[in-house]
């Protein structure tokens, strides 16, 4: 019976709803995320914001506070399950290796005998031009296929991802070409939901220092207030951080793996197009469809037999080749003795008797027993059970 192309993902992803939205193997980390927006958030408009409203009655700006903090914690929970829930960028991975790439570039040696089987194997890089710049492209073992330029497989997930940026555990998912935007936005939206409620936290100390004449006042009448400020404070460092550091990255067109991988071997950055080009590729480009259809009906296919090395070929057919050897020589043996028995009977009969005919020998002396038997044995002739 065909199933689901989701029923036989051989990644380490989750899905839902039928294969409608799909997580990576850390989802249960939304429920941290989403409490680290949640109560803070909860907190701001029940004990702070409510107040506002009073401090300022003549005026709507008590309500804009309020509706302003529910639509940017709808924003950025809505940017959260945009990146979390959806298909990063995965390449299909195949169900054996590219037959067109293979090359006859290895000799596995043939037991003992000194010949050479050539054995297919498949280059380790090959390479692809980019922006008319010469890029190697590695070969993956777990997806059977040449990753394309800025294409890495995550450990994670156990997938190819195109454009990988990085996996990320907060929103339990990885970042590539898919889902970079929304997770910019997310972290970006983060850090400017973090300034407001910092902001009007501060603000609703302002109003109550200067109905209470200091601020030490304000801020034992107002505990939650202070709360708020160094846990938006303190969360700034790190979504605002992030953004900075993102910035950088959409400014120079790099992705966070090739961020830290050409600090290690200082490569050239062969993407880079310019400070505005960069900008509208993140930003003013159409999000490519997914390549999974993971509704789709499929059918298993049977999978072929895996490429090996040459080391691997010479050490699993050493073993059975030198067991086959042995046997032809031992054989080889037997029936060397059993022809050199044979002469040994015939040049014995002949000094016996000489010329004389067959039927004349003694059944006693040769030992066949009754008459009936004699010439049967005597004129059949002598095969070895090892020819």
């Amino acid at each position: 019976m065909a199933k689901q192309l989701y029923q036989v993902w051989k990644g380490n992803n989750r899905f839902v709803l039928n294969g409608r939205l799909i997580f990576g193997p850390d989802a249960k980390s939304l429920i941290v995320t989403l409490s680290f927006i949640l109560v803070p958030v909860i907190i701001f408009c029940t004990l702070v914001a409510r107040h506002l409203l009073q401090e300022l009655p003549e005026s709507n700006a008590g309500y804009i506070i309020v509706v302003v903090a529910i639509l940017f914690t709808i924003q950025v929970l809505v940017l959260l399950l945009l990146t979390s829930s959806r298909d990063p960028g995965i390449v299909p991975r195949n169900a054996h290796p590219p037959e067109e790439e293979l090359c006859n570039e290895a000799f596995a040696p043939c037991g003992g005998s000194g010949r050479q089987t050539p054995t297919l194997q498949l280059p380790r890089t090959k390479e692809v031009l980019v922006n008319d710049i010469p890029v190697r492209v590695k070969y993956c073992d777990t997806c059977m296929l040449y990753r394309p330029p800025r294409c890495s497989h995550c450990s994670i997930c156990n997938n190819c991802v195109e454009r990988f940026d990085h996996h990320c555990p907060w929103v339990g998912q990885c970042i590539g070409v898919r889902n970079y935007r929304s997770f910019f936005l997310f972290i970006s939206s983060s850090a400017l939901l973090c300034v407001f409620v910092f902001a009007m936290s501060g603000l609703y100390i302002k109003f109550l220092a200067d109905d209470y004449g200091t601020i030490w006042r304000a801020m034992k009448e107002t505990p939650a207030s202070v709360v708020l400020m160094v846990y938006c404070f303190v969360a700034l460092w790190f979504v605002g951080g992030l953004t900075g550091f993102h910035l950088y990255l959409i400014t120079t067109n790099q992705t966070t793996y090739e961020n830290f991988r050409r600090r290690a071997d200082n490569g050239v950055n062969v993407h880079d197009r310019g400070c505005i080009s960069n900008y509208l590729e993140v930003f003013c480009t159409k999000i490519k469809p997914s390549i999974n259809n993971f509704r789709a009906y499929v059918q298993e296919e049977v999978p072929r037999l895996p490429l090996r090395s040459t080391q691997e070929v010479v050490d699993s057919s050493g073993p059975p080749r030198a067991k086959v050897e042995e046997d032809l020589e031992i054989e080889r043996d037997l029936l060397k003795i059993s022809q050199r028995r044979e002469d040994e009977v015939v040049e014995d009969m002949q000094n016996k008797w000489g010329d004389e005919p067959v039927d004349g020998f003694c059944e006693d002396e040769l030992g066949f027993g009754s008459g009936s038997k004699r010439h049967a044995v005597l004129s059949a002739p002598y095969y070895s059970n090892w020819a």
